[in-house]
């Protein structure tokens, strides 16, 4: 029925100014110009009339209803219905157009714009703040041997300031990682910059553990963000041609910070004089001092950013049209401006106080950021996705625990070495001596000590086995890892001295008397050769200068993907080296070749992490990578700390072998040296 009505044509209607009246055909015609078939049954007009006598006009039914014949008015409706639909599809098609055409379009601007004096100072700007990122990482360690006489920082304390700060760059990484794909990139920098230089500052004057392990744990929060912001912030103002190159100069800032960093603790830690004094007990040690100074890239990146102009791309992704000749005005001049959807939130929440709207931005902020994040579960990104991971996380395990190694490694080199050269005394008997010099790695075992006198000397490293001490004084002595075991002391007094009750194990005190002790820690603390662990932290910050250099200038020429198998594999090869590590030189001469052909994995790893993923992921998926990252870094300084005077076999197939999986999978991700972004 559908066919034949879809086929039949009505026949013309006759002119009332040629025939006047109305004609009924008999082949095809019918009344008011329908048709009707031929061949139907002839119908009796008494029949049908009786059928329908008594029936009210609202219940007739279309009689080609009983044929499946539609209404005509269901014949319009579908059809109108059609062409609602071709509309639809149309415009969705149209719309896919301009937004496939759209990087192309925004590539061709880049390459408009070319790369002058705004890339350049775009570049400095983000490499200040990378270099703070850098600093930050270097920090918690330096101040710590000089921090925890201070503030009594007991060795778990240490481990526990260090973990917490690390967990908290990792959380930044990822939180602001996200928010940067939502709020924007520059609005991001500048609130991670603030937060960590507001909480850097307070935590120079922290005269507590506590609250100075707070104030460090949310300037990491913030300075954690800053990574995952920096790297998709300068690659959405490259061009394609130009970008692995310029964003592998760009990762020379961290290890610019490196250098900072242990430059400046190496001049001015050590000086523990260096400070001043506010009131009678504030005391700024060269330790405050040094974070003090390390807040200047920072401050100064903050300053920079604030007249950058945002990100090109985050507004395009935000649904603010933009023409070409506006893009490229942005270069100079941009406002970020409210998007349709923040619009709709406000007006939603017109009517609720100011908290309430303040809550239903930061929940609807929270849901997108989340939907975010499970995006980039989808089956285009899943794999490539899943490969990143693995890579990152073998890169950061290994890198990280040697880091972790090598200074540690050094450190213990360093304590057998200075047991080896310790003095040993057995049953001496002094009498009647004014001991007025140092005493320093000795072991003094049954000796007797007779109406002596022990006055502004220094106690280094010394211990007392069963020894006597009969009418001695002590006056104004300092000692360090100082102990006396099983000793007795008779008519003895000790006067301004820090020689507390917890370095008597097991003594006999007879007639003792401990006057106008010296205030500060009594905990025992390791006197540290702090000068070798900076030079060795500076040292390790410069070899990665060739390996920088050399990445910057082949990244665009042989590809991300060689890049970073090659240095990744080449790096597990430099692993079997430390098994010749017999001395304090040969681990730092590894360890500087160590990092200067693996930093080459890294630059490559951060190029290719901002280039797989669209605009509107890119900071999220880079924040996530990061926070892994930070995970990997723990994870390993624990694993590789433990070995330490135990076995250097294990840390070094552990890093080897990470090193190798990291690098065969990186050769499995695709090459995005020609793609433009989307």
């Amino acid at each position: 029925g559908w066919d034949r009505l879809q086929g039949a044509t009505p026949p013309p209607f006759p002119s009332p100014l040629e025939g006047g009246e109305y004609t009924y055909t008999q082949d095809g015609g019918g009344q008011d110009g329908y048709p009707y078939q031929t061949d139907y049954p002839q119908q009796d007009d008494d029949a049908a009339s009786d059928a329908t006598e008594g029936a009210d006009e609202d219940d007739q039914m279309y009689e080609g209803e009983y044929q499946g014949i539609p209404h005509p008015d269901e014949i319009k409706m579908a059809r109108r219905a059609a062409r609602l639909e071709a509309k639809r599809k149309a415009r969705l098609a149209e719309q896919q157009e301009e937004e496939e055409s759209l990087p192309e379009q925004y590539e061709s601007i880049m390459e408009d714009c070319g790369h002058g004096r705004f890339q350049w100072m775009l570049f400095f700007v983000l490499g200040l703040a990378l270099m703070a990122d850098g600093v930050d990482g270097f920090v918690v360690g330096f101040v710590l041997p000089s921090a925890e006489k201070d503030m009594c920082i007991s060795n778990a304390d240490k481990g526990l300031l260090g973990l917490l700060v690390y967990v908290a760059m990792m959380v930044g990484a990822l939180v602001w990682g996200g928010l940067c794909d939502k709020m924007g990139r520059r609005k991001c920098l500048i609130y991670v910059l603030t937060i960590d230089l507001v909480f850097s500052f307070l935590s120079c004057f922290a005269q507590g553990y506590g609250f100075f392990l707070f104030l460090r744990i949310c300037s990491g929060f913030g300075i954690g963000g800053s990574i995952p912001i920096v790297y998709t912030y300068f690659t959405e103002f490259l061009q394609m041609d130009k970008r692995g190159e310029h964003l592998s100069w760009l990762c020379m800032f961290w290890m610019l910070g490196g250098l900072y960093a242990s430059f400046t603790a190496w001049g001015i830690i050590p000086h523990y004089g260096w400070g001043f004094a506010i009131g009678t007990q504030f005391q700024i040690h060269s330790w405050r001092v040094f974070i003090l100074v390390c807040l200047f890239p920072a401050l100064a990146a903050l300053i920079g950013v604030v007249f950058m102009p945002e990100s090109p791309r985050f507004l395009l992704e935000v649904r603010v049209q933009l023409k070409p000749p506006e893009i490229l005005k942005q270069v100079t001049n941009i406002k970020t401006p409210q998007t349709e959807e923040d619009e709709f939130i406000e007006i939603q929440s017109d009517t609720g106080t100011a908290f309430q709207r303040w809550t239903v931005r930061k929940m609807t902020m929270l849901q997108q950021v989340m939907a975010n994040v499970m995006s980039l579960s989808a089956p285009e990104l899943r794999l490539q996705g899943l490969f990143l991971v693995i890579v990152w996380f073998c890169m950061a395990f290994s890198y990280h625990g040697l880091g972790v190694w090598f200074p540690d490694m050094i450190k213990y080199m360093q304590y057998e070495e200075y047991e080896s050269k310790v003095k040993v005394f057995h049953r001496e008997r002094v009498e009647r001596f004014h001991f007025n010099f140092s005493l320093v790695n000795q072991i003094h075992r049954e000796g007797e000590y007779i109406h002596d006198k022990f006055a502004n000397i220094e106690i280094k490293s010394v211990k007392f086995e069963d020894s006597l001490f009969e009418n001695c004084y002590f006056e104004d002595v300092r000692s360090t890892n100082t102990f006396f075991e099983n000793c007795t002391f008779k008519n003895t007094i000790f006067y301004n001295t820090d020689l507390w009750q917890e370095k008597f194990k097991d003594c006999r005190l007879e007639n003792t008397t401990f006057l106008h002790p010296k205030k500060g820690c009594h905990l025992n603390f390791q006197e540290e050769n702090d000068i070798v662990i900076y030079m060795v932290s500076f040292l390790g910050s410069l070899a990665v200068l060739p390996g920088n250099i050399l990445s910057a200038l082949f990244m665009d020429k042989i590809g991300r993907i060689r890049i970073i198998g090659g240095s990744m594999l080449a790096s597990s090869a430099c692993t079997f080296l430390l098994l010749l590590s017999f001395s304090q030189g040969a681990v730092i001469c590894w360890q500087c070749l160590f990092y200067a052909v693996s930093v080459a994995a890294w630059n490559g790893l951060e190029v290719i992490s901002v280039e797989l993923y669209p605009s509107s992921k890119r900071g999220t998926a880079f924040g996530i990578l990061n926070g892994i990252c930070k995970f990997a870094a723990i994870l390993a300084s624990f694993i590789f700390a433990v070995f330490i005077g135990i076995t250097k076999i294990i840390p070094i197939f552990l890093a080897f072998a990470a090193l190798v999986c990291g690098g065969l999978v990186a050769l499995k991700l695709p090459e995005t040296r020609e793609k433009i972004l989307s």
